[in-house]
């Protein structure tokens, strides 16, 4: 009898872990930090495996990510990258033109502003990003700190991956903007994307803001995550297939109009308006429901129930 209880815990564990290993993965980051540690400290009573990345310049980068670090929580540099568009740019932002001693100087500063970061993504970057000589010199500058990169795609053709090709730096992808604008609809109707795009690749990176309404939404959304989806932080995704074509989803219009930037005056956004996708929720979850139960890992197990259940008890 005790050896039935022991193939059967034995079972229930690789049946779990073989469940682990078909959830989605979802990635959460939140940008701009560094500029209100008030309103920011509710992004720190989240979920560890929800990470920060903090602008260098920010007049509180160092306390905001020492505040996430001593939490075990994933520190980026959010680094200033020149867009293609005319518009106020924060100290030390990187630009096509600047030579490699220039991007090595700015992001040793980074590295300095910003204490126990990992990994660095692009704040706007539009132009900078599209430049594949500037982000090689930004890959080689990256490689010397051990440091991945999550790039925002903020623009389609950007050069990230190609630039790191031949050096050590890692790059993902960010595939959801949370808040291109402030409606709790909006951000809720985004994060719903982010799941389904974790459900149907495997795993999915997604973007958002310190506003009030991205952190009232993310707590309610994220209290009743679905069990086929886990939160992990960007850096466990840097071995998985970077799936989804580019990473980078056209303009389109938002679901309300576009309401104040509250960070204006400091820091603009780092955003690309996202279409609308219709997801079959009862397909995607027949789809997963078929691909676990043929996965080779509950192949197995079914096999080895099958000779255990046939098999004559042992004698003890």
């Amino acid at each position: 009898m005790h050896y039935i209880k022991t193939r059967s815990a034995a079972l229930i564990g690789a049946l779990l872990l073989a469940s682990a290993a078909q959830a989605g993965k979802l990635s959460i980051v939140i940008d701009d930090v560094g500029y209100r540690p008030h309103e920011e400290n509710a992004v720190l009573q989240m979920p560890l495996a929800i990470s920060v990345a903090v602008l260098p310049n920010a007049p509180h980068a160092h306390l905001m990510a020492t505040r996430a670090h001593s939490q075990g929580r994933e520190v980026l540099i959010h680094m200033p990258m020149a867009p293609l568009s005319k518009q106020p740019l924060e100290r030390d932002t990187l630009q096509p033109s600047m030579s490699s001693d220039e991007v090595q100087r700015i992001i040793r500063n980074a590295v300095n502003n910003v204490p126990y970061a990992v990994g660095m993504n692009n704040h706007m970057g539009s132009a900078m990003t599209s430049s594949l000589p500037a982000m090689q010199k930004v890959m080689q500058a990256l490689e010397s700190y051990n440091l991945y990169f999550l790039d925002s795609m903020t623009i389609g053709n950007s050069q990230a991956t190609r630039a790191a090709a031949g050096t050590g730096v890692k790059v993902i992808k960010r595939r959801v903007f949370l808040d291109d604008t402030a409606s709790e609809a909006d951000i809720r109707h985004q994060f719903n994307r982010a799941v389904e795009l974790a459900r149907r690749n495997g795993s999915a990176i997604a973007i958002g803001h310190p506003r009030p309404a991205t952190v009232k939404v993310l707590r309610q959304m994220l209290a009743t995550l679905p069990s086929d989806i886990v939160l992990v932080r960007p850096s466990s995704l840097l071995n998985a297939p970077q799936s989804g074509g580019s990473g980078y989803l056209p303009p389109a219009k938002p679901q309300h109009p576009q309401s104040k930037n509250p960070f204006k005056g400091g820091i603009k956004q780092c955003k690309v308006k996202l279409p609308q996708e219709k997801a079959n929720a009862g397909s995607a979850l027949k789809v997963i429901g078929e691909s676990l139960a043929q996965s080779p890992a509950v192949t197995f197990i079914k096999n080895q129930w099958q000779r255990w259940v046939t098999t004559p008890e042992r004698k003890s």
